[in-house]
């Protein structure tokens, strides 16, 4: 008859094998790999954004305001387009044509349409960083008008628009926060003259409202005021 204590050197042997390499859980199906742990979107949903920013144009602050209209995919990448105008004009040093009167006061103004990409790079469920770009096309003008009401416009000159960004927020609740971002506008395919007085440094600092996961704590009857959710465990 054999002795007993091999075998149970054997089942000794194969219990800390086991011990020693655990199981792993496999990852979550719902976040994105490599970046710190916050849910997918469950599904695309359509972007608007009321986008005014504030800017140093040709040693003047002024404001631009735009229109954003675009897709958020599930891995947090949005696109879309936007339309963008100057509030009041620049004041201008370009040269003045001969059918503009003496003493008009003359402001360079500009519209254009662009097509922005965005992408999340880090974020949690109380902030979120993302980098954006947006390239634009438009026309840039000079308004020449005078204080008794008489106005002459310069011919539309086409003008290309690159602008990189940085933006973050941070949620004070779920459904509410504040945000602020920084960037550069540089004009393209355009005058020289046009270039130096439009490029710049933007940046704005707003409120924001998540319509969505505000209707969500509505219609859940949760409670307005609060830190559920936003705090990462």
């Amino acid at each position: 008859m054999s002795s007993p204590i091999p075998i149970l050197v054997g089942l000794l042997l194969l219990a800390q094998a086991g011990a020693a390499a655990p199981l792993q859980a496999p990852a979550p199906a719902d976040t994105l790999p490599g970046r710190r742990t916050v849910s997918r979107l469950d599904h695309r949903r359509v972007v608007v954004q009321y986008d005014s920013r504030y800017a140093i144009l040709n040693r003047h602050f002024t404001t631009i305001n735009g229109l954003k209209l675009g897709v958020e995919f599930k891995n947090r990448f949005r696109t879309g387009a936007a339309i963008y105008f100057l509030s009041s004009g620049v004041p201008t040093r370009q040269a003045r044509p001969e059918n503009a009167a003496p003493d008009a006061l003359a402001e360079l103004r500009f519209r254009y349409l662009a097509g922005y990409a965005e992408y999340v790079l880090l974020e949690t469920p109380r902030w979120e960083l993302s980098s954006n770009l947006q390239l634009g096309m438009g026309s840039a003008y000079v308004l020449y008008s005078t204080p008794e009401g008489p106005s002459f416009k310069t011919p539309r000159d086409f003008m290309g628009v690159v602008e990189p960004s940085v933006t973050a927020h941070v949620r004070i609740f779920r459904w509410a926060g504040v945000g602020a971002g920084a960037g550069w506008r540089q004009p393209v395919l355009v005058a020289r003259p046009i270039q130096r007085e439009l490029n710049g440094p933007v940046f704005y600092v707003r409120a924001k409202l998540f319509l969505g996961d505000l209707i969500k704590v509505v219609r859940g009857r949760q409670r307005l005021f609060t830190q559920e959710g936003l705090r990462q465990d």
